[in-house]
């Protein structure tokens, strides 16, 4: 019998189908690093989101055959020990293409057209006050015949580019940093950075993209262009984030990651208190539609490993 545990049910609003092969299931809300290995001690298989699976947490689990990731980042866990040690590690991957890309699209439409200032000005009274039947004090652009560049182009950098294509915008998926040739239907990094009115990110977080937006990069931008980043935190130099927005050098930023979560001893975004600037707490993954496709993959995974049947497992992952 497999003994299931879910060490951050918490995560999630929803309720969790059951596998249907012989197993205990254990839930916690919540768990605290140090407290992994306790709660694992008679372990087969984890389901785990943010919490970090190192090789110190590891080696003090010798029952463990699975980590169950149930989130599409794999960068808390390493995959090298669990493949040395014929730990098999799965991910859900695409569950939250449409409510991904409908919050990218929330913050560019928010941001392109300046909707948090003129709530503000409506809820300060200055319509109220207004001389003409409209208040015209913040500029307001159309999304339909601009530029987006997608920065990351698996299947939510796809799905974003289909939703925004349907809004007439121009499309421009970025080639890899540094690339020494560019693939067909890619344009290079730095032409991307130049040309698009919007950026979005959806890249993973390892060394290669750690600070992929930097000041260098924040220069390059047009001074009216928009950052989006729904997928990790460290992809941007936050500091520098917040330079470039106080000095004008592009025209905002939209927010759903930070590069510590939560973010208990602050961030410079949260400290910022700018007009062209909207953090969410990384909700954009979170509709209930999206929670429960991850839900149904999940266990799908979990029944397949049983089985002894391939999963959709990450890359450098095993598969039973």
């Amino acid at each position: 019998m497999e003994i299931i545990v879910f060490l951050e049910r918490k995560t999630f609003t929803i309720d969790f189908p059951r596998p249907h092969f012989e197993h205990k299931w254990i839930e916690y809300p919540e768990t605290r690093q140090e407290e992994i290995v306790p709660k694992l001690s008679s372990a087969t298989i984890v389901i785990a989101n943010k919490l970090s699976f190192r090789e110190a947490e590891l080696t003090q689990l010798p029952k463990l055959k699975l980590i169950a990731v149930a989130a599409t980042g794999v960068d808390n866990i390493d995959l090298d020990f669990c493949r040395r040690q014929g730990i098999a590690v799965c991910n859900t991957a695409g569950y939250a293409i449409h409510s991904v890309g409908e919050h990218v699209l929330l913050l560019m439409l928010a941001l392109r057209r300046n909707l948090l200032s003129y709530r503000k000005e409506v809820e300060a009274g200055a319509w109220q006050k207004a001389a003409q039947f409209c208040l015209l004090k913040h500029s307001i652009s159309d999304l339909h015949g601009s530029t987006l560049g997608i920065i990351g182009y698996g299947s939510l950098g796809q799905a974003i580019g289909k939703l925004a294509s349907s809004l007439g915008m121009r499309i421009l998926i970025a080639e890899r940093r540094h690339a020494t040739s560019v693939r067909e239907g890619r344009t290079l990094f730095d032409e991307v950075l130049e040309q698009s009115d919007v950026i979005t990110l959806h890249c993973p977080l390892n060394d290669e993209t750690k600070d992929l937006i930097g000041a260098r990069e924040l220069g390059q931008m047009k001074r009216s262009a928009i950052l989006i980043n729904t997928a990790r935190g460290g992809l941007v130099n936050e500091t520098a984030l917040v330079e470039a927005l106080r000095e004008a050098q592009i025209g905002g930023a939209g927010f759903d990651v930070l590069s510590n979560e939560p973010p208990r001893q602050g961030n410079p975004l949260l400290d910022a208190n700018l007009p062209n600037l909207i953090v969410t707490p990384h909700i954009a993954w979170a509709s209930r539609e999206a929670m429960m496709s991850l839900a149904n993959q999940l266990v799908q995974h979990l029944e397949a490993f049983v089985r002894g049947e391939p999963m959709n497992v990450v890359p450098g992952g095993r598969i039973s």
